[in-house]
């Protein structure tokens, strides 16, 4: 059964390095899969840089900043029906990083409504090194913002709290007791706890975490090879 993903959350939260190595993993496990890169504001971290390594891969994309593909704003829609009209085993949808962007859901409410029970997750990644995103009330205020703006409900947690390139096991420890309590206070479980290799290792070796607050640890390759420092100063 075809397996459609809605991967959302604040800016720099890491929703497009984790489309990424999801898709990956997937298609190394002989899985067919399509990305459909939504995020239209934020044209730094752009899975059409990636396009040769998801050609390489067999993976599809449709992206509005993939020129090659001749996509425009009017076209879009009409390639992103691709996602519910062919024969997929797994879709992931990189959705914008707030809740206006989340608005590019919307349009295909009625699609994401078509689909069978249990096809559709919503996962929201939370990375509480960014801003809005550092306590779990404010987790949970954004949450709901862009619910309200996609037309989905949220149906799980993400992890992904790094600092870039100053990353460390630190950061996971730092986000675990606040992504929990953003878990209990709503009820929606934590399905995934992310992170580069060395780190979500050393994380793990915590024996004192709850393990219903982890959720599947999915180490990542990094394909978002930039400097986040000349992003901030506006140095591209």
């Amino acid at each position: 059964m075809k397996k459609v993903v809605i991967l959302i959350g604040n800016y720099g939260s890491g929703k497009t390095e984790i489309a990424l190595n999801m898709a990956v993993k997937a298609a190394a496990e002989g899985r067919r899969t399509q990305v459909i890169d939504l995020d239209r504001i934020n044209d730094y971290f752009r899975m059409s840089d990636h396009v040769k390594l998801l050609d390489e891969k067999k993976i599809g994309l449709v992206s509005p900043t993939f020129v090659g593909a001749g996509l425009t704003q009017t076209n879009m829609p009409a390639a992103v029906g691709s996602a519910f009209a062919q024969d997929w085993d797994l879709v992931i949808f990189d959705v914008g990083g707030d809740a206006a962007g989340a608005l590019s859901l919307a349009r295909y409410h009625m699609d994401f409504a078509a689909l069978l029970p249990g096809q559709l997750e919503v996962w929201d990644i939370v990375n509480i090194r960014r801003p809005m995103s550092e306590t779990a009330e404010k987790i949970l205020k954004l949450k709901a913002d862009m619910e309200g703006f996609a037309r989905q409900r949220v149906t799980g947690f993400i992890h992904n709290s790094n600092l870039q390139d100053w990353a460390s096991a630190r950061d996971l420890r730092d986000g675990y007791p606040v992504i929990r309590e953003a878990s209990e206070a709503s009820g929606i479980p934590v399905v995934y706890t992310t992170g580069r290799p060395p780190f979500l290792a050393e994380f793990l070796r915590d024996e004192t975490l709850d393990r219903r607050f982890i959720g599947t640890p999915l180490p990542l390759e990094l394909y978002m090879k930039r400097s986040w420092g000349n992003f901030t100063q506006g140095r591209l």
